[in-house]
């Protein structure tokens, strides 16, 4: 335990010391959901309820994109401290892999979830009619879905061999599954391909919840009990991965 408060501490000290970091990750989705969600609302009618606007529809997915944005830059940490021989200490001691996956998921979910509660604060100047209990289960489920996004930018962080490649991974994995996930327009309550491509992706679930715990959007097909378990199962088989990765390597 001592182990892994010590990695978390450095983890979340070294977010809030980078001050142009923690900005960017809140700003941009900010600034993403006004310009776009402006930019469409005059186009966009909720096929659910037909009362919902585009920035009330766009809102829940602005306040995870701020989470997966917090996740990509919390791993990014794996590849530099690679580079600069901090994980090669890490590896050598009598700490097990689990310590070091652990300390890096949890300290970008944790951080990534504060990220989305500065925005959630929002709440109360749109026109949402979310109850408390609704507000304070939206923000365990943020936690949730923060711990899948950073496991699953871990896993493919700690085999990227350089910055610009994990990004381009990324962009390849982890803006398609938010793209995917509803954030931007409804997938779910269709017969098309994107809609049962949607039900595969842990986002979908996990964000139709939040959606309906926060704003009372009746969009698609909303199932609490997967909403919560399906990411958490996904944060367990990638931790899983990124853990034998890891060993294997310690091993050679």
């Amino acid at each position: 335990m001592n182990a892994l408060n010590s990695l978390l501490y450095r983890e979340i000290l070294r977010f809030v010391r980078q001050r142009s970091r923690w900005i960017g990750a809140l700003a941009t989705p900010l600034l993403f959901w006004l310009l776009v969600g402006t930019g469409l609302g005059s186009a966009f009618q909720d096929p659910g309820s037909g009362r919902v606007g585009y920035l009330e529809f766009f809102f829940p997915g602005a306040v995870l994109l701020s989470v997966l944005f917090t996740a990509i830059f919390s791993t990014i940490s794996v590849i530099e401290d690679r580079d600069k021989g901090f994980l090669q200490g890490v590896l050598v001691s009598p700490q097990s892999s689990s310590v070091l996956v652990w300390s890096k998921v949890l300290a970008g979910a944790i951080l990534g979830t504060l990220q989305g509660v500065l925005l959630m604060a929002l709440l109360f100047v749109l026109p949402f009619k979310a109850p408390l209990m609704g507000v304070l289960l939206g923000v365990v489920l943020l936690f949730i879905m923060s711990l899948c996004l950073t496991a699953v930018a871990f896993f493919f962080a700690w085999k990227s061999s350089s910055v610009s490649g994990f990004h381009g991974v990324m962009n390849m994995i982890l803006m398609p599954m938010w793209i995917m996930s509803g954030s931007v327009f409804p997938v779910l309550g269709s017969d098309s391909i994107l809609a049962k491509l949607a039900l595969f992706n842990p986002l979908t679930w996990g964000l139709s919840s939040f959606k309906m715990l926060v704003g009372g959007q009746p969009i698609g097909i909303v199932d609490l009990a997967m909403g919560f378990g399906y990411p958490l199962i996904v944060t367990l088989v990638f931790w899983t991965l990124a853990n034998r990765s890891i060993s294997a390597r310690r091993g050679a």
